[in-house]
């Protein structure tokens, strides 16, 4: 039996609205949208809303920005001014050290630049127990915020012994510059088996950031309050991309962005990820938003070695908005720190609520996000519909619209890509990501309409130098070997 509520609104503007939630809606639908994730703040013109128990909230509750609000109610920001720059770096020097890897370094930027709200430093062991075993923190006045993945900062026995009883240590990144203090510290065990399990739902060989990361790390975790010395850079020529939560805040303010729908990924943008971004647009302007903005977020921190590379991303990126793919007068493209997991479901969250902090009330989610192929059996590793489902479940994320994807793929017929259409599925060509990788290092084109020109001639040129780096390497071993 289906239950259907109708709910009439009166607007300032004596506009009359009609909500129709189903208990088995069109999940691209705007009905969907506010039944799945009702949102505070997603339209502060409504007099009425109701919370996710369909508590009904009154019109004086509603903030009168449109902007979502930060979890934990404010932006955490720990980079030191600079006038107290000076005395900091010299306490720092007097410290015992302890140095970080690029993937330390990069959540180091993540943590100071609030994108993981309220948290104020790598996790102490209460925190990461929250995290791993509820992918939430409890904050001291009872309110329950989403942090699905463990933050944390691992040290081995020499770096344990060398800190002894001190209460601050300074870090130091890969390079050698000393980059931040962690103060009154706290030292457990790091059980790796445990995390593995708990994060990927498998402790199965070949996850490329346990591999990276956990699998070498320390057998002790440390936590504490960070204050970092300065913005952390990486002076790659993309730093103008890496716009900090406040910045983007600030931009969407600037635009008067009544509505901000983010979208992540990690591959080069297609036309069938244009479709649904464009597509996305219409339908929040059809719901009565005046000016949605899109931010087109791709990830910038680590990521595994088959996976196109930042600047090779970023370049396409751009390509895209100057073939005017999408509107930059509506578009955001900014780099978000974050390392990838590639955990699915439970990674998933984290990605909308860093979105959250950002500014973004609606974000995107498509098939198997975070996911990836298992490493050992030729099977995807995640159900590829659980990232949504769990999307619209996950504790502390209410107040964020949740979008799913509605599947695009290539119509033969039309020759563009198009929303599927199960009616006539033989018309469809489904463009795996393996399969445009595969196009791009042969040199053969993808049917019309799929990337933009100039777009994928970036891609070509890429697997082309790959192709020249391959072919020089065999030429030098050869010679060696001679």
């Amino acid at each position: 039996m289906s239950l259907t509520i109708r709910l009439h609104i009166s607007t300032p503007t004596a506009r009359t609205a009609r909500l129709y939630c189903s208990r088995k809606p069109d999940l691209y639908s705007a009905a969907a949208v506010f039944k799945l994730r009702p949102c505070l703040h997603s339209n502060p013109s409504a007099p009425l809303v109701f919370s996710r128990t369909r508590r009904m909230i009154s019109a004086s509750a509603v903030k009168s920005s449109s902007l979502i609000e930060a979890d934990g109610g404010s932006l955490v920001d720990l980079v030191v001014p600079e006038g107290r720059r000076a005395a900091i770096v010299s306490e720092a020097e007097s410290l015992p050290k302890v140095k970080l890897t690029k993937i330390d370094v990069e959540w180091v930027h993540v943590i100071s630049e609030g994108w993981a709200s309220p948290l104020r430093g790598f996790m102490r062991e209460d925190e990461y127990l929250q995290s791993l075993h509820f992918n939430s923190l409890r904050l001291g006045n009872g309110t329950v915020v989403n942090m699905s993945i463990p933050i944390v900062l691992a040290i081995d026995d020499e770096a344990k012994e060398r800190i002894g009883g001190s209460k601050d240590i300074g870090l130091v990144s890969h390079g050698g510059d000393l980059i931040a203090i962690l103060r009154s510290i706290q030292i457990y065990k790091h059980n790796k088996e445990e995390r593995i399990a708990r994060t990927w739902g498998t402790t199965a060989p070949g996850l490329p950031y346990v591999e990276e990361v956990i699998t070498p790390a320390g057998n002790w975790l440390i936590g504490g309050d960070l204050e970092v010395l300065k913005p952390i850079k990486y002076n790659d020529g993309l730093d103008h991309y890496r716009l900090s939560p406040q910045q983007l805040r600030d931009e969407f303010e600037h635009r008067k962005a009544d509505a901000v729908f983010a979208f992540q990924l990690r591959n080069p943008v297609h036309n069938g990820h244009a479709l649904l971004m464009n597509d996305t647009r219409r339908r929040l302007l059809e719901m009565g938003y005046k000016n949605p903005i899109l931010l087109l977020h791709p990830l910038g921190g680590f990521t595994k070695a088959d996976d196109v590379p930042l600047d090779i991303r970023m370049e396409q990126h751009s390509k895209v908005l100057e073939d005017g793919v999408l509107d930059p007068e509506t578009t955001i493209v900014a780099i978000f720190p974050s390392p990838m997991h590639y955990a699915g479901p439970t990674e998933v969250q984290w990605h909308a609520k860093a979105r959250i902090n950002a500014g973004a009330n609606f974000y995107i989610v498509g098939r198997d996000p975070a996911g990836m192929g298992h490493p050992t059996e030729k099977r995807d590793l995640y159900d590829p519909d659980h990232g949504k489902k769990v999307l619209s479940m996950a504790p502390g994320l209410e107040k964020l619209n949740i979008l799913p994807f509605r599947v695009a793929a290539y119509d033969t017929l039309a020759k563009e890509m198009a929303f599927f259409d199960p009616s006539r599925a033989k018309d469809f060509l489904f463009i795996s990501g393996t399969k445009m990788r595969a196009y791009a290092r042969s040199g053969e084109n993808p049917p019309q309409g799929f990337m933009c020109p100039k777009g994928w001639e970036v891609l070509v040129k890429y697997y082309e130098s790959l192709q020249a780096d391959d072919e020089a390497a065999a030429h030098k071993s050869a010679l060696l070997s001679a």
